[in-house]
Formats: structure tokens, C-alpha cells, sequence
């Protein structure tokens, strides 16, 4: 334990000690430059050691994963576009890429909706009542996604039915008299899928309400009013007035859910390792290239994976700039 303490305390002084170091080298370097060349390349030279991480740890790797999917297993010989070939004509592989749509479809949309109902409902309590329902929903998103598996292992615990069982929905369903159901196997409608896309939901509620929130908050309680004096419902208030006004807010939260769906491994891999037909692009990955060895098709997993999110955040950018031109 001294060791480790020890070990991250260096770590951290070094890191600090080191930038510190770093940056004075290339302000002095800068010094020496003639006139006006100094102002010139001081900023280009402080940008440097970001552009060159940048560099090493986002560029090269990019660059390098998308040579090696066309390479084959052990990355030593090309082999043009086989590895693709065969994960799409793969009927393994084409099920993980419908868990996986599956998941994009279903979490980012039941998480603003599950995050727009907590936060309307919330803001309707008592100041106190308001803070204590808005913390205990947002306490799981500072739990770990192995840890939350942890959690709902015991919700989704089966034992055989001679033993007691210590998971709740067994528990619920065995008081009634029923007999115990292995739940995570259930593949029938991708249900066990959908058990999987709840944990995720439970983390990522908290986030959505928040955003969601401060937006409803935001919103004019004049424009309200005058909708009310007009004779208009709260339902009508709510989708024509409310909803139109958080509609940047409500494209954000739905961008940043489905960023973290497509990036989603801990849970499935946690909870069933892709078995039992809950398989999804990331468990897939890493089930290749650790598992099974085989480089040329995790690098052209990750493509593909890449290729789905490139119009994910190119939407996003063009939000962002529409925003700001907005404002």
C-alpha cells in the first residue's frame, strides 16, 4: 500500500514538475528568437506538446487500427477487405450489430424521457422535497459501470429452486409462488438485452434530469402565464411551448447518451460477456482481439464503429455551431 502511495505521489509531482519544466523550456526558446518572431511562434510553440500528444495517442493509433483492418489475424500480411467481408456475411456478427442498433435506439430516447419525467415531476415538489428526489437519482452516475453490475447482479441473481434466492426479481417471484427465472438468458425478443439497457438507463437518468432540468428552469414563466390566460392545458403548455424551447438542450443530452451507448463494453461484458445473444460492437472488439487474438478483425470492428460515429459527431459540431450563432 506504501508502495502504491508512493508510486502516485511521484506520479502526480512528476507529471506537474515535468509540464512546468516543459513549458519554461519553450518560453525560453521562444526568448531567443529576433523581434517580433518571438510573439509569433511563442503560441505555436505552447501548442505543441497538446498537438503532439494529440498526435501519438489519437492520430497514429486511428491510422494505424485502420491499416491493420486490412491485415490479417496476426497483422503481418494484407489481405485487402476480407476481414469485412467476413464479419458481415458473419451471422454472429450481424446479430451483434442489431443488439447494438438496438441499444442506440432505445437508451439515448428512454433516457431523455425517463430524465424529462423525473425533472417535470421534481420541479412540481417542495424546495427540499426537490433536492432529496433530484440527489438520489443522481447518485448512480458517480457508481462505475462494474460496479453497477455488481449492484444489479443481485437484482438479476438466479439460483436453482431448491436454494433461497438473494435476487430481487426471483425473490418478488418466487413470493408469489412462481419458480425462479434466469433472467439474463432470456434472449426471446432480446429481452435479456433490454435487462442490460435498464442498467445503463439507471446511470445515465441522473445526467439527462439534470440538463433537463436547468433547460425547464430556463424557460420564461411569462411565456407560461400567458399560455395559461389563454386557455391552454398543461399538456399543451408542456409539448408547445417547453419542449420547443429545450429543444438544444434536449439534442445535446440525446448526442452525449448516444456517444456513451456506442462506447458501452463494462456492463454487457460484466454481465454476460456478450453470451446468450446480448453481444454488442464493443464486447465484440474486445472478445477478438483478446480472446480470440485475432487483429485484423477487432481493427475492422473499430472502423466500423468509428464510421458509425463520425455522423453522430459531426451533428454534434454543427449543434455547437448553431448554437453559438445563435447566441
Amino acid at each position: 500500500m506504501t508502495i502504491k502511495i508512493l508510486n502516485a505521489l511521484i506520479a502526480v509531482v512528476g507529471g506537474v514538475v515535468g509540464a512546468i519544466a516543459l513549458y519554461w523550456l519553450l518560453n525560453k526558446l521562444a526568448e531567443l528568437l529576433p523581434g517580433r518572431w518571438e510573439d509569433r511562434i511563442k503560441p505555436y510553440l505552447f501548442l505543441l506538446p497538446a498537438f503532439a500528444a494529440i498526435g501519438l495517442t489519437l492520430i497514429y493509433p486511428t491510422i494505424q487500427t485502420f491499416v491493420y483492418s486490412f491485415a490479417n489475424q496476426q497483422a503481418t500480411e494484407f489481405v485487402g477487405f476480407d476481414n469485412y467481408a467476413d464479419l458481415l456475411s458473419s451471422s454472429n456478427f450481424q446479430n451483434t450489430l442489431f443488439n447494438t442498433f438496438l441499444w442506440i435506439l432505445i437508451v439515448p430516447a428512454g433516457a431523455i424521457a425517463i430524465g424529462l419525467t423525473i425533472a417535470t415531476l421534481a420541479d412540481r415538489l417542495s424546495p427540499k422535497g426537490e433536492k432529496l428526489s433530484k440527489t438520489l437519482i443522481f447518485l448512480p452516475m458517480a457508481i462505475g459501470a462494474v460496479s453497477a453490475g455488481a449492484i444489479w447482479k443481485f437484482v438479476y441473481a438466479s439460483n436453482p429452486p431448491t436454494q433461497d434466492q438473494i435476487g430481487l426479481l426471483n425473490g418478488i417471484v418466487t413470493g408469489f409462488g412462481g419458480e425462479p427465472v434466469n433472467w439474463l438468458q432470456i434472449s426471446d425478443f432480446r429481452f435479456n438485452s433490454l435487462l442490460l439497457m435498464v442498467m445503463l438507463l439507471w446511470l445515465q437518468a441522473g445526467f439527462a434530469m439534470v440538463l433537463l432540468s436547468a433547460a425547464i428552469k430556463g424557460v420564461p414563466t411569462e411565456t407560461l402565464e400567458a399560455a395559461r390566460l389563454d386557455g391552454a392545458g398543461e399538456g399543451s403548455i408542456f409539448f408547445r411551448i417547453v419542449i420547443p424551447q429545450i429543444r438544444t438542450t434536449l439534442i445535446t443530452v440525446f448526442i452525449t447518451v448516444l456517444i456513451g451507448v456506442l462506447k458501452t463494453f463494462d456492463i454487457v461484458y460484466v454481465m454476460t460477456n456478450g453470451n446468450f445473444n446480448t453481444n454488442i460492437i464493443a464486447v465484440d472488439f474486445f472478445n477478438q482481439l483478446f480472446t480470440n487474438n485475432n487483429a485484423g478483425y477487432a481493427a475492422a470492428i473499430v472502423v466500423m464503429l468509428l464510421i458509425i460515429m463520425i455522423p453522430v459527431l459531426v451533428f454534434q459540431v454543427r449543434q455547437f455551431r448553431a448554437e453559438e450563432a445563435a447566441r
